[in-house]
C-alpha cells in the first residue's frame, strides 16, 4: 500500500484491498454560495408565452376539427367540392368563435400546454391587479425601500446638525444647532 492509504493488509476484512476513489464526492464551486445577496435579482419575473406557439396551437386545433370533417364526409362518400366546401365553411366559423371566445379557459389546459397556461395566468394576474387596485408600476418591496431612504436621509441630516423640531403650534421647522 502506498501513502498509508487503505488498509494495512485485507486479511480479515472480507475486502481485496482494492481502493477507488470516490465518485459521488462533489467539488466544491467557484462560487460558494448558491444564491447571490443582491435581493433584486429575486425580484418575480412571470413567464411570457411565445406568441407564434400560441398562434401555431389555435389553428392546430382548427385544422383537427377541420380534418376530422373531411375524413367523416370522405367516409360518407360526399364529392370532393362539396366537402372542399364544408370544411372552409367550418373553418371560418370555428376562427370566428375563437376569437370572440378569446382562447381556451385555463381549467381545460393540460400540463403540457405551458405557453397557454402562462398566457391564462398572466390574464388571471392581470385581472387580480385590477380588482385589488394595486397599479401598474407598483414595485414588490418599495415601501421598505422608501423607509430605509427616509432613514438615511435622516441620518445624515442628524451627522451635519441639523434636527427638525415642532413648536407649539404644530407646525414643523428646521433649526441648526
Amino acid at each position: 500500500m502506498s501513502s498509508n492509504v487503505g488498509l494495512t493488509t485485507p486479511r480479515g476484512s472480507g475486502t481485496s484491498g482494492y481502493v477507488q476513489r470516490n465518485l459521488s464526492h462533489l467539488k466544491p464551486r467557484d462560487n460558494p454560495q448558491p444564491y447571490p445577496k443582491d435581493f433584486d435579482t429575486f425580484k418575480h419575473r412571470q413567464r411570457q408565452p411565445d406568441k407564434d406557439i400560441l398562434e401555431h396551437d389555435r389553428k392546430r386545433e382548427i385544422e383537427v376539427k377541420v380534418f376530422e370533417l373531411r375524413d367523416k364526409l370522405e367516409d360518407e362518400g360526399v364529392e370532393e367540392d362539396e366537402i372542399d366546401d364544408q370544411c372552409d365553411a367550418l373553418r371560418k366559423k370555428l376562427e370566428s368563435q375563437q376569437s370572440a371566445n378569446g382562447g381556451p379557459k385555463a381549467k381545460n389546459l393540460k400540463a403540457h400546454q405551458v405557453h397557454e397556461l402562462a398566457k391564462a395566468k398572466i390574464v388571471e394576474s392581470e385581472k387580480l391587479r385590477k380588482a385589488l387596485g394595486i397599479r401598474e408600476d407598483y414595485e414588490e418591496g418599495g415601501h421598505w425601500k422608501q423607509q430605509e431612504e427616509r432613514r438615511v436621509e435622516r441620518e445624515k441630516q442628524m451627522a451635519s446638525g441639523e434636527t427638525r423640531e415642532e413648536d407649539r403650534s404644530g407646525k414643523k421647522h428646521w433649526d441648526r444647532d
